[in-house]
Formats: C-alpha cells, structure tokens, sequence
C-alpha cells in the first residue's frame, strides 16, 4: 500500500510542478501589469497637465443648460467664452449626464473611455498575439496603461472629453468589414439571430455614421469608403448620419437649425488658431507665420496635398491587403487637415504604434526564415543560402530595426508632449521667443502627424476585409 501511494505521488509531481509553475507565471504577470499601471500614473503626473475635467464642466453646464428650458448653444462656461460646439445629436447624448455631479460624470466618462480603449485595443492586436502566440489579455492589460500615459489619451480622460468613444465607434466598423469578409465562419445556423447579426458583420458602416452625426470630421471615412468602393458600409454610414441628423431636426429643431447656419462656422468658438493645443495643419502655419489667423490659401493648398496623399496611401494600404493601417491614414490624415485638432483628438497616433511595431515584427520574423539552398557552402563555412551565401550575422537582429525604432520614437513624442515646455501665446509672446529649437518642439506633434501621413509603412496581406475573399475570389495581397 505505502509503495502505491508513493507511486501515485510520483505521477502526480509533475501536475503539481506545472501549477506551481503556471502560479509563478500568472503572478509576474499580474507584477508586470501592476508595474506598468504604476509607470502610466507616474508618468502623466510627470509629463501631463493639471486635469479636473475642464471640457467636461462644460458639457455638463451646457446640458444643465438646455435641460432648464434654454438654447443650447446660447450656453457659455462661467469665466470663458467657450460654448456647447458639438452637432444637436452629440447633445443629445450628453444629455443624462445633466442629472449627475459633474464629477460623476466625469469619472463615469473616464471610465467608459478606459473600457472602450481596451475593447479597441483587443481587436487590434488579437491578429498579431495570436500569430507570435501570446496571451491576449496580457498584452491588452499591458497595453491599456502605456496607451492611457500618452498626450492624446491622457488629455481625453483628465479633460472630460469624447475622443476614445468616437474612435471605438470607427474602429467597430473595422472590425465588422473583418468579419463581414468571413462572413459564416464565426457563427453557425444554431445560433441566435443576434449573435448572426453581430458576426455577419453588415452593419459596418453605422459606427463611423454615429461618430459623424456627434462630430463631423469622421465624415472622411465615408469619403474613403466611396473612393474604395465599399458600397454597402458607405451607404450604411452616409444613411446612418443623415438618418439620425434629420432625426435632430424633428426632436430638437431649434437647435439643429442654429447649428447648420450660424455655430458651424463660428470657428472663433473654440479658440485661436495658433494656440499651441492645436496641433494641426492649420495651427503649425499660424505659429510658423507667427500670427493668431492661419494663411488661408496656403493652408488650403497645403491641405489639399496632404489629404490626396492620406486618401491615396490608404487606398493603396487597402489594396494590398491591410484595412487597419488604411483607416489609420485617413483618422491620421482628418487630424492634420481639420482647421483644430488639439491634443486630445490625435488618438490616431495609438494604431499607428501598433501598425509601427507590428511591421518590425513581420520582417524580424520572415528574416529568421529557413534559407533557400542554391548553391555551394559559403566560403566562411557557413550552410548553403541564397546565391551560397547566408546573411551576415548581425542582418537578423538589425531586421525591423527601423520600424521598431519608429515605432518607440513615436511613443516616446507623444508620451513626453515636448509642446508644453515651449507655450506661447501671441500677443503676449512670440512662437519664436525660444528660437528655431523651440519652435520646432511646440510644432512637434502635428510635425509627427504629417510624417506619419507620408511614411507610415503598411503590412500586405495582414489584415484584408475584402468581401470578394468570401467569395472566393483573392484579393491583390493574395494574388501578389
């Protein structure tokens, strides 16, 4: 008997070793998470502003405003000349948070926010932890943090403010024209019309819709779906934001008609251009010519250029097989164009890493590859390879080498925000008063964007959400 027992403990043993070896693991991991949860904290307390939800003492007020029976955007913040600017159905969803604490509604929009960060964060990188075989969660519950410390993100939650809930809505089409192109592999006829609903993916479109009718400048993304003939999603998008627009006109008529005719265009409502927040296009002119009003016909003709390079860029990203780095460009693209992007709005930087990042990836791992054998052993001794010869040893570990280092870069701009140390206000102070150095920091981030419209590298073949694939038929990634 004793002899059995021990015979089953030794069977056991190594079933016990691996859990103890599984608890070890989970345990650094729950460390590594905890670390850079702790590392975010303390780096937008270094590297942030003091947060106390500004914008969003305004929307509150605004919405406590209307809600008293006034005009919605007769509405101006107590010690501010800033006012309710977004279109009548981004009111309307405001509109419970009247009832609430400001607080509460502020910490109930972080939170959201937060939330709806790392449901898009989990969609975009599942393709890619899957194919290097890591733990989906893991790399989510690391990535939340390193995302919440950057300028975009960080200003969006201390500020009360809308950008990450746009952003997720565009970013559930991306995911719908995904499982749209592999429509009835992610469902079967058992399951409930809901579930088939969700999977089959033909409401791609209605997301980009909604962020249209809350804040206007989405409505590029329909613009490129026209362009690349995803007749379906534009139509769902362009119905989607009409529908729920002329809805405004009959549940808030007032209010839709001052929009369209008179605050759309009241562009002085949200500030001077050459405020340094602004890191757009239009507001890197004003400080290069010094001015408080953007050089029009030059902005103008500039815009044009970089909106025809993001839309042909992404076009040609879409061709070859990788949507996501296409919807990047033109989200890229909208925030280098539109008259005012601030800080906050450049949540667009965020797929750029990861596309970034995934590309040094993709070409460390094709070079680590087996060799083609054509030929006799190199001179040196080393095994057959390409025309003889292997690659040189250091090849392997410089592969990606760019892209990864762009990608950290990138990070590291927006992690830092080096706009904030050099501030200027005109009339008070010149965009100059820190010499070239310093006007080329305070213009860094739109710097950086327009970079990324003209270089952001794309994958082929990684991520196609061509309908024809369903059918059958490759798309060009597949027949390149």
């Amino acid at each position: 008997m004793p002899a059995t027992v021990g015979r089953r403990a030794d069977r056991l043993a190594p079933v016990r070793r691996a859990a103890r070896g599984l608890d070890r693991r989970a345990a650094a991991r729950l460390g590594i998470v905890a670390a850079a949860w702790y590392a975010a904290w303390l780096a937008v307390g270094a590297f942030g502003r003091p947060y106390n939800f500004f914008d969003m003492k305004i929307y509150h007020g605004a919405m406590v405003w209307w809600v008293n029976g006034n005009e919605l955007y007769d509405f101006i913040a107590p010690d501010t000349t800033l006012g309710f600017t977004y279109p009548p159905f981004g009111g309307m969803v405001m509109l419970p948070m009247a009832h609430l604490p400001v607080g509460v509604a502020g910490w109930l929009n972080a939170l959201g926010s937060t939330a709806a960060l790392a449901v898009v964060l989990a969609g975009l990188l599942r393709p890619i932890v899957d194919r290097i075989g890591q733990s989906l969660w893991f790399v989510v519950a690391v990535a939340v943090p390193l995302a919440v410390a950057i300028e975009p993100v960080r200003e969006t939650l201390g500020y009360g403010q809308v950008n990450l809930l746009l952003f997720a809505l565009i970013m559930a089409d991306l995911i719908g024209l995904r499982w749209r192109s592999r429509r009835g592999t992610r469902y079967s006829r058992d399951d409930g019309p809901l579930r088939r609903f969700v999977f089959s993916g033909v409401w791609a479109g209605a997301g980009i819709g909604l962020a249209t009718s809350i804040k206007l400048t989405p409505a590029l993304f329909i613009v490129y779906l026209l362009i690349t003939r995803q007749w379906r999603a534009a139509a769902t998008a362009t119905g989607t934001a009409i529908g729920v627009t002329l809805g405004m006109f009959t549940l808030a008529g007032t209010e839709s008609r001052a929009y369209f005719t008179r605050v759309l265009w009241q562009t002085e409502r949200v500030g001077a251009a050459d405020m340094t927040p602004n890191q757009s296009l239009a507001g890197l002119l004003a400080r290069l010519y010094d001015s408080i009003e953007t050089p029009g016909l030059l902005w103008l003709a500039f815009a044009v250029l970089v909106l025809a390079l993001g839309l042909s860029r992404a076009v040609n990203a879409r061709a070859d097989g990788d949507e996501l780095t296409a919807f990047t460009l033109v989200g890229l693209t909208t925030n280098v164009i539109s008259p005012i992007s601030w800080t906050h709005h450049l949540v667009w930087v965020i797929p750029a890493i990861v596309v970034l990042a995934d590309a040094a990836l993709r070409r460390r791992e094709a070079s680590r590859g087996p060799l083609q054998r054509s030929g006799p052993a190199s001179s040196y001794g080393g095994p057959p390879g390409v025309n003889g010869l292997r690659p040189p040893i250091w090849y392997p570990t410089m592969t990606g080498f760019r892209h990864g280092g762009a990608a950290v870069l990138l990070y590291l701009i927006f992690l830092v925000s080096p706009i904030w140390p050099y501030e200027h206000q005109l009339p008070e102070v010149s965009h100059y008063a820190d010499g070239l150095f310093g006007a080329l920091m305070e213009n860094s981030l739109a710097l950086a964007l327009i970079v990324l419209v003209a270089a952001l590298p794309w994958r082929p073949g990684a991520e196609p959400a061509f309908y024809a694939e369903r059918l059958g038929r490759p798309g060009l990634a597949a027949r390149r």
